[in-house]
C-alpha cells in the first residue's frame, strides 16, 4: 500500500513539474518570435502593386533598394486615411515598418509622408 502511495505521489509531482515547464517554453518561443522584431526604414517609392512595394533609400551609409511584401493585414496610411498598396505612387516618400519572415521583408505598416521626393512644378 505504501508503494502505491509513493508511486501516486511521484506521478503527481512529475506531472506538475512538466506542466510548470510548458508555460516557460511557450514564453521562450514568444520571445524568440519577438527577437525577429520589426525594423523601420524610410525612402522613396520606386514602384508598387497590390502585393509589393519597392523602396529606395539608405541603409548603413549605402544606397539600398528593398522589396516589401504586402499582406491584407498591412496597415497603409496616407494623409490620415487608409489606402491600399496599389494607391502608392512612385516618387512618394514612405516609412515602412517590416519584419523578416522566411527571408522576405514583410511590411507590417506603411506611412506615406506628405509630398513627393521629386518637387512639383506649378503651372
Amino acid at each position: 500500500m505504501r508503494w502505491l502511495v509513493v508511486i501516486a505521489l511521484l506521478l503527481v509531482f512529475s506531472g506538475a513539474d512538466a506542466m510548470a515547464q510548458t508555460p516557460a517554453s511557450t514564453a521562450t518561443k514568444k520571445s524568440e518570435a519577438t527577437k525577429s522584431a520589426s525594423r523601420s526604414v524610410s525612402g522613396t517609392v520606386k514602384s508598387s502593386s497590390q502585393d509589393t512595394v519597392v523602396v529606395a533609400g539608405r541603409d548603413k551609409g549605402k544606397d539600398t533598394e528593398w522589396t516589401f511584401s504586402v499582406e491584407p493585414t498591412t496597415h497603409i496610411r496616407k494623409g490620415g486615411k487608409s489606402i491600399v498598396a496599389g494607391d502608392i505612387k512612385p516618387g512618394e516618400t514612405v516609412q515602412v515598418r517590416f519584419t523578416e519572415q522566411g527571408g522576405k521583408a514583410m511590411a507590417t505598416s506603411i506611412m506615406v509622408k506628405g509630398g513627393t521626393a521629386a518637387k512639383k512644378t506649378k503651372s
